[in-house]
């Protein structure tokens, strides 16, 4: 469900809304049923619920309920105890996955800093993520339907990020990349590796890190028979990308590949988490506490988050 305290049960509801009924069936909320019902109000929405485990009307929302003490009575607040309940809520649906009782979980936004003050000290879900699954790394991928982006840091410094830049990390990421797209039904992915520094370092010009660090890993990657180039200029590469000469680029860094996403697809591009043992994608936008409860919240990318995950449950099952 997200923080409590933001759009994100706005948005769950909104969406399930929008479900068809074949959807609904296989939708449940891990969550707070008081919150939940509290943002259907909010939006003007009658919405029926049930215990998840028990039998619901056809239209009626399955929220599993996860109790947390000193919730806020009003939308907008950012709290501890609302970092406490992402918490649970993640830890509650990792348990789940990874028993087999669900296929994968579609997240809604959370505040860092709430997570943060309630002890649990993560730089988002993705770090939380592996590390309740135990995960040696993973990996952040954008999807949207002109372009698609995964990264191969995310949510460290920018010095940070030009030091992970190194040849395996770089060909972990496109392995990564490569195995999700042909997993969505690509059948040879076509893959541009986006360069660190201007010109890609101009022959050195301007640093060597695309010589030294970059272009070594796209080159392990070719070796493994992934139709992988770079690195490209990163202001030539998005460009090509998002015309159709490749289905995936690599970016180096968060607003390398956070920024020309954004601009396109705002509201349509979904978070998807690689490298985990469980499927896990989300919305790629925050709480927006100053309009949580004022039924203002756009729910268009919680359906779309949603249809991609209910893709990846299906690609799981076959």
């Amino acid at each position: 469900m997200g923080d409590p305290s933001g759009i994100g049960p706005e948005v769950i509801i909104k969406a399930f809304r929008d479900s068809t009924p074949e959807q609904r069936e296989r939708i449940m909320v891990i969550g707070d049923k008081n919150i939940l019902n509290r943002a259907a109000r909010a939006c003007d929405i009658f919405q029926p619920m049930h215990d998840s485990g028990t039998q619901g009307a056809p239209e009626s929302l399955e929220v599993l309920h996860v109790e947390t003490d000193g919730l806020p009575e009003k939308f907008g607040i950012v709290s501890e105890a609302c970092g406490e309940a992402c918490f649970r809520y993640i830890a509650k649906g990792v348990e789940l996955t990874r028993a087999g009782k669900i296929a994968g979980i579609v997240t809604a936004p959370i505040n860092k800093a709430a997570l943060n003050a309630a002890g649990h000290h993560y730089d988002g879900h993705t770090g939380m993520l592996a590390h309740l699954t135990k995960s040696k790394s993973s990996f952040m991928l954008l999807a949207a339907e002109k372009l698609k982006v995964i990264h191969v840091s995310t949510h460290i410094s920018l010095r940070d990020a030009i030091d992970r830049a190194k040849p395996k990390r770089i060909t972990e990421t496109i392995v990564a990349g490569w195995q999700h797209l042909r997993r969505m039904g690509y059948g040879d992915p076509r893959i541009a590796v986006a360069g660190i520094n201007p010109h890609c370092g101009e022959g050195g010009l301007f640093g060597d890190e695309d010589d030294t660090q970059i272009a070594p890993g796209v080159a392990a990657a070719q070796a493994k028979g992934i139709n992988v180039v770079g690195p490209i200029p990163a202001d030539t590469a998005y460009y090509r990308t998002s015309q159709g000469q490749f289905d995936l680029i690599v970016a180096q860094y968060h607003d390398q590949g956070h920024i020309p996403i954004k601009m396109i697809a705002f509201d349509t591009a979904v978070n998807v988490s690689l490298g985990l043992p469980i499927d896990r994608c989300s919305v790629d936008h925050g709480t927006a506490f100053d309009i949580a409860g004022k039924n203002l919240a756009n729910h268009e990318n919680m359906n779309h988050a949603i249809n991609y995950g209910l893709r990846l449950a299906d690609g799981k099952n076959q």
